[in-house]
């Protein structure tokens, strides 16, 4: 047994059962391995959208997604989409071939630093030197992202050294840096606190159960970053909707008037928190990520273990909030919020992907969660294309209906993964919201700028016919009505659906 064919039964013993990549020469050992074994790989037509696609498979579920590249070619083109994961801390593996160990550092044919061009897009990076080392990181890698997921983890593996068939293996049993060491200070925060406020990021998703016992107990009020939307259902009356920049009145209040608001594996970023308070207890396995006078680098179950509540009074006065919040323009034909809302009513308890644009935000506005992991999308990176390759993973994770919701521009930037959907034959209905232009990045010009429209503008081809192409089926409509009635229909894919859709800004924060 060679090392190359260790890891495939390292993989396969540790429950990995799906990964996506693209064969080549210096990885070419895995894939001798893989062809030998149970693990069902899915062929991509791009890294990026490999790599995508293992973002959506574990997002959509919380397992580790792998993706599989050669070397500097095929590994840089992944680069966007492990940035996209490391930004929202998502468990994706990356394997990647390399030249033999001799030409590493040299200008050789095909050979890159992949560990300096990795190391900061990654929780972690390992160039291991022979298979012993290869054993190491693999098993370190697996345990860190199925204990303490922090973000995707990347191994650069030599063609060489996948051949090698003198090595050892590990058995690794180690705890994680836990530092518990501010709890104490926070739960005397809390002991004070009249006005707890919690606010839930994905972090959090696997004790939301447990969240909101606590949280309904004590009458402690919820907001959520977008990730962490349906950890409780949007329409629990405790749960004030999404945080930060995109907060409606009574969650803002809640926020601006809090004097405990403890952030359960979040992200604290300008999106989530429009300004960091002296009163946040942060909770987060990462310690990269940590801000503010309480930082707790742990499980968010730990903390909730430890720490004490009791019942306060003041949900009623977030009450008295106005809180209503009314989008223009939803029953106007065709107006692009108008067709995702009655995309969303039909598909509301399926997974939604979004990709970036201003859909993104019509969609985040308008969907209603009743658990977590219903609405995907790459929140803090926010690549173009993420959308088409993210419902590839979540449909074969899940093996559920997905629902894409894509505009035109960012649709063409890996709709060649078309093939990939015709060719798994999964249940993806893509929903190409077209209204020929880069719609965010025209009204950043003419609002923020105060410049005319300046290369925005697109000549988009005959998506119905591009779709048929890949022998899949697609539809074309124009108007509310025709929408409303195909909406109405048993809707199974593959299929495209291409919704013209007039020019609209989005409601800007």
């Amino acid at each position: 047994m060679n090392v190359a064919d260790k890891i495939v039964k390292i993989l396969a013993e540790e429950g990995i059962v799906t990964v996506f990549g693209i064969p080549g020469e210096q990885i070419m050992p895995i894939y001798k391995s893989l062809s030998e074994s149970e693990i069902n790989h899915v062929l991509t037509r791009h890294e990026q959208a490999a790599a995508h696609a293992a973002d959506g498979f574990a997002r959509s579920t919380g397992k580790i997604g792998v993706c599989i590249t050669t070397a500097s070619p095929g590994a840089l083109n992944a680069t966007m989409a492990m940035a996209t994961a490391f930004k929202d801390n998502l468990q994706v593996l990356l394997l990647t071939g390399d030249n033999d160990l001799e030409y590493r550092g040299s200008d050789y044919f095909q050979t890159t630093p992949q560990f300096e061009i990795f190391k900061n897009i990654t929780q972690a990076s390992y160039y291991p030197l022979n298979g012993t080392e290869v054993m190491y990181a693999l098993r370190a890698s697996i345990y860190e992202l199925k204990n303490f997921p922090k973000g995707p983890i990347h191994i650069n593996l030599s063609k060489d050294i996948l051949l090698q068939e003198d090595f050892n293996d590990f058995d690794l049993c180690y705890l994680c840096d836990d530092d518990m060491s501010n709890l104490g200070k926070a739960q005397e925060l809390i002991d004070k606190a009249e006005k707890p406020l919690f606010i839930l990021g994905a972090g959090a998703i696997s004790y939301g159960d447990n969240i909101e016992r606590i949280s309904k107990k004590y009458k402690i009020p919820i907001t959520t970053t977008y990730h962490g939307k349906g950890i409780i259902p949007d329409e629990s009356p405790l749960n004030l909707g999404l945080c930060g920049i995109r907060a409606n009145p009574q969650a803002k209040y809640a926020f601006e008037n809090s004097d405990c608001i403890i952030g359960l594996g979040i992200k604290a970023s300008e999106r989530t928190l429009t300004e960091l308070p002296d009163n946040f207890i942060h909770v987060n396995i990462n310690k990269d990520v940590l801000v503010g006078d309480y930082p707790i680098q742990g499980q968010v179950m730990e903390f909730m273990l430890e720490a004490r509540f009791k019942e306060v009074n003041w949900i009623e006065d977030i009450f008295k909030i106005d809180d209503s919040y009314h989008l223009e323009g939803l029953d106007d034909d065709l107006k692009p919020q108008a067709a995702i809302k009655r995309i969303l009513d039909k598909f509301n308890d399926n997974i939604v992907v979004s990709d970036a644009g201003s859909h993104t935000t019509w969609t985040a506005l308008l969907k209603k969660s009743s658990k977590p992991r219903q609405l995907l999308f790459s929140g803090a990176m926010a690549p173009m294309g993420y959308g088409l390759p993210a419902a590839i993973g979540a449909a074969i994770a899940t093996d559920e209906k997905i629902i894409v919701i894509n505009g035109d521009g960012d649709f063409q930037m890996n709709l060649q993964e078309l093939a990939t959907i015709k060719e798994q034959d999964l249940d993806v209905i893509i929903f190409i919201l077209n209204n020929s232009e880069y719609g965010i990045i025209r009204q950043w010009q003419e609002d923020v700028y105060g410049m005319d429209a300046y290369q925005t503008q697109l000549n988009n081809p005959d998506f119905a016919k591009l779709a048929a192409s890949y022998g899949i089926d697609a539809v074309k409509v124009d108007n509310l009505n025709d929408l409303e009635l195909l909406l109405d229909r048993n809707l199974e894919g593959p299929l495209v659906v291409e919704v013209i859709v007039e020019s609209e800004n989005i409601p800007l924060p």
